[in-house]
């Protein structure tokens, strides 16, 4: 993946009048946003606004109809790209963890560098373990994702992603299927990398959460970006009525 042109004063991710369908569905109606490296953003919304599809876009999880998105300046809808290489730069967490169930965690977190980077084991097995340590779960390197709470499973979903060692992060509204108790342990692992200077885009509709750890916060609402701003203004100066509409029911 050559990014040879592509120096940190530029965004790190920069879509352009990004339009996506399903059949006759326009999912993502000309969405345009930058992420500068470091930064973190959410995007937030209703249900069906179209925000899993476009952070499923920046990773070419689904494909484009038209506009242009650039992960380090590289086109990542460009038939010619390497997915693999693209994947080695954009981690992503899904809602579903998953995991590979006969696998224990430290298995599940050093796949990815072995396998697709074939990198040296014991050099994997020290970073792995880690970064179990990160997202805290010592002692847990040798459960298996049966043995482990949904909010342990989304940490060691976590851990892999970042064992690839990617430039930015993609977050897809990863508590939804947790209970309360355990949203709050992986919220604080994303607050953790968030504050280490990890480029990070998470959907969420954790309000609390997004309004502590976002440097900017873009509200879609079917297909479009309604209104973005940072924290401080967005919840409290929203000018649009459908941004106080979904506010004012979840606030």
């Amino acid at each position: 993946m050559s990014t040879d042109n592509w120096t940190p004063d530029q965004p790190l991710v920069s879509l352009r009048e990004v339009h996506k369908s399903f059949g006759d569905l326009e999912v993502l109606k000309g969405i345009s946003l930058d992420v500068m490296k470091g930064e973190v953003i959410c995007i937030i919304g209703p249900s069906g606004s179209g925000k899993s599809t476009l952070i499923r876009c920046i990773n070419a999880l689904n494909p484009i109809n038209s506009g242009s998105i650039l992960v380090e300046g590289q086109e990542v809808h460009d038939p010619a790209l390497n997915k693999l290489e693209l994947r080695k730069k954009v981690g992503m967490v899904f809602q579903q963890y998953n995991l590979f169930p006969h696998k224990t965690a430290l298995q599940n977190v050093m796949m990815a560098p072995l396998k697709v980077l074939k990198q040296p084991r014991e050099e994997v097995e020290k970073r792995s373990l880690e970064l179990m340590a990160r997202v805290n779960l010592q002692g847990k390197e040798d459960s298996y994702p049966g043995e482990l709470s949904g909010g342990q499973q989304q940490r060691v979903a976590i851990a892999r992603s970042l064992a690839m060692n990617p430039d930015v992060m993609l977050f897809d509204e990863v508590t939804a299927a947790l209970d309360p108790e355990t949203v709050k342990e992986v919220l604080t692992v994303i607050r953790d990398l968030a504050q280490s200077g990890m480029t990070c885009i998470l959907v969420t509709h954790e309000m609390g959460f997004a309004r502590e750890v976002a440097d900017h916060i873009y509200f879609t609402d079917r297909g479009v970006i309604v209104e973005h701003g940072p924290p401080a203004t967005f919840f409290t100066e929203a000018r649009d009525p459908r941004t106080q509409e979904f506010l004012s029911q979840i606030l």
